[in-house]
């Protein structure tokens, strides 16, 4: 799987309009990602799209390193959706206070991503597969050929490895949202 997901990266990247198949496959998982979110429909249309565009855009700079498309995707959709709160975060009555706690829960799981980029590879995977793509024990092992047991050892491992370094003043005080 990952081997087509690459082929189809690099196909995209020799010629955009091959950019339409990973665009068909990830819509809507990060349509969802951006609508859990943002809860107006109209602004998680246009800032779906604003991820897609980017990702067209900066396409030929994407690099393959065996990590998840969707990751890229995902890093893309948690900025953008970053910057809509900011925008909406204007001090203005009670909803300023409600868009500053949505701001700090997205910066929270910038971090938190930033965090996951720094795994080793096969811990990474397993965490992106597992909490991301919302993928079972049982699809990540068939993926990445490993047993169910290996699998549940790598995601231990890398969610002790992201607790540890997840400090609490980068939470805001709360615990990190694993």
């Amino acid at each position: 799987m990952a081997s087509e997901e690459r082929y189809l990266i690099e196909a995209a990247q020799r010629d955009p309009t091959h950019f339409a198949e990973l665009y068909e496959e990830h819509f809507p998982r990060i349509y969802a990602y951006i609508a859990k979110r943002i809860h107006e429909r109209d602004a998680a249309q246009d800032l779906t799209a604003e991820v897609f565009q980017s990702a067209l855009a900066n396409l030929q700079g994407y690099e393959w390193r065996g990590v998840p498309f969707a990751a890229w995707l995902y890093r893309i959709a948690a900025n953008a959706v970053a910057d809509h709160w900011k925008k909406v975060s204007r001090p203005s009555a009670s909803g300023w206070v409600i868009a500053r706690e949505e701001s700090d829960a997205i910066e929270r799981r910038a971090t938190l991503f930033r965090l996951v980029d720094r795994l080793p590879g096969n811990q990474r995977r397993v965490v992106i597969m597992r909490f991301a793509e919302g993928r079972s024990i049982r699809e990540v092992a068939r993926q990445i050929g490993r047993s169910e047991g290996a699998v549940k050892q790598l995601q231990w491992r890398a969610l002790q490895k992201l607790r540890a370094e997840i400090r609490p003043s980068e939470c805001g005080g709360l615990p990190p949202p694993l």
